[in-house]
């Protein structure tokens, strides 16, 4: 076989492998040191079983994640994530605004996407999203009578907006990735994930309003008095709002790096949970634990991956694909959709962090042939990538609900919840195409044109 076909077979035995189970930062690792083994063998080089330029390229990529600025923002972004989680401030934040709310169809539903929506720009956390909500909201909605598949596709929806929403871990990847400024992808980010957020309570609303069974609205007696409830905002929705302000707001105004503003967001979290006096060694441990566990698997990810990348590349598989998709005679619509197919069919097997690290970049030497910026590229492979975990038969927000949900809700009630958001999401892809603006319009304004 050439080397192209092998670097081929290389990638195909790569998600045999995940597929099977295999730990994947391990996984690349040692598909990588062992192909490139072969890559990189060199007979008179060669004096003993290590005198092989692979163990100096995997050194070499260890030392740049683990000293790479940009990754710093990681585990500082997580812990703030974490610390807010186990305040239990997101508790306070779903009562609050399902009480505010409560005139809206659908009200609770409406309710748990933007406290999704909010603890998402909070953490980014996928997992922790869907399962702090699903604990949280999940059994609320199901004990108003709300319809379970209903019930479920909100917070399968809502827990995945923080792929998209700033200060998204993904975003960070695929600003390393990219070489692009992080600052202009939260830029970029901002409005499709408002515009998401937004497409879905429209959805669920009119869905309501359409299907009152559905959602049916809560008792007049079971409503507190309007101080109440204007207390309940101002305790809990206020101080969120504010710590996440002042993050991204200093992010976007260019006053802060990433990292920077990442450390004020983990300080802010640690007050806001002393102010709620929800702060305790335990919680603080298992945040710190949480923290390192996440933040060692995303720049193991990245060792594997850039190891991975270079040895397939320096097969020749990059060019084999790219000489491929430059025969299609594709136009720049073409190129879009043919991408955007694939990342959506491999969302199925695989999750956002191998599609980012192992799949994206084959794709970002082709941007500049078909004219399309790779600002604008990353928001639709954010976009994209919410199918990543909504796409049954693997959608791991599914599995996440369910591991949370009573025994008697099945994950086929879970999956026909699900589908109508998969129709909201090709549409917003379809509605940025056609306005670019939308992610565009916002990093010009503060930054310039890139």
């Amino acid at each position: 076989m050439s080397d192209p076909v092998i670097a081929v077979f290389m990638l195909g035995l790569f998600i045999f492998m995940v597929m099977l189970g295999f730990p994947i930062a391990f996984t690349l690792i040692a598909m990588g040191l062992g192909f490139g083994y072969y890559a990189y063998y060199d007979p008179e080089r060669m004096q003993t079983i290590f005198d092989n330029r692979i163990f100096d390229l995997f050194v070499q990529n260890t030392f740049s994640v683990m000293s790479n600025d940009v990754l710093v923002a990681v585990p500082l972004f997580l812990f703030m994530g974490y610390v807010v989680e186990r305040a239990n401030i997101v508790n306070r934040l779903f009562f609050s605004i399902q009480l505010a709310a409560r005139h809206l169809p659908g009200s609770m539903a409406v309710a748990a996407l933007f406290t999704c929506a909010i603890f998402a720009t909070a953490s980014g956390i996928i997992g922790a999203v869907v399962t702090l909500m699903g604990m949280l909201a999940f059994p609320a909605m199901l004990k108003a009578n709300y319809d379970e598949s209903f019930a479920a596709g909100v917070i399968c929806a809502g827990g995945c907006l923080g792929i998209l929403i700033p200060p998204s871990i993904m975003l960070i990847v695929y600003s390393a990735i990219a070489e692009i400024s992080p600052l202009r992808l939260y830029a970029a980010a901002m409005f499709p994930g408002l515009l998401l957020a937004g497409l879905y309570m429209v959805y669920v609303v009119g869905r309501a309003t359409l299907n009152p069974s559905l959602a049916p609205k809560p008792k007049e007696e079971e409503v507190p008095s309007f101080g109440r409830i204007a207390w309940e905002l101002i305790t809990s929705f206020v101080p969120l709002a504010l710590l996440i302000m002042s993050v991204l707001g200093a992010i976007l105004m260019g006053l802060a790096t990433p990292a920077e503003a990442a450390g004020v967001g983990a300080f802010g979290g640690l007050f806001l949970a002393v102010c709620y006096r929800a702060l305790s060694w335990e919680r603080l441990k298992q945040a710190v634990y949480l923290t390192a566990k996440t933040s060692a698997m995303v720049c193991w990810l990245f060792v594997g991956s850039w190891t991975f990348a270079s040895v397939f590349s320096y097969l020749g598989g990059h060019e084999l694909i790219n000489e491929w998709v430059l025969s299609l005679e594709l136009g720049t619509v073409g190129f879009l959709i043919l991408a955007q197919t694939i990342i959506f069919l491999l969302g199925w097997p695989l999750e956002w962090t191998e599609i980012i690290i192992i799949f994206v970049p084959i794709f970002l030497p082709m941007l500049e042939t078909f004219n399309v910026e790779p600002l604008f590229f990353g928001i639709l492979v954010a976009l994209n990538l919410q199918t990543s975990f909504l796409t049954p038969p693997m959608a791991m927000a599914a599995y996440y609900l369910k591991g949370v949900a009573p025994p008697h809700i099945q994950l086929m009630d879970i999956f026909r919840g699900i589908m109508p958001y998969l129709a909201i999401i090709i549409f917003s892809m379809i509605l940025l195409y056609n306005v670019p603006g939308i992610a565009l319009w916002l990093p010009v304004y503060l930054f310039g044109p890139g």
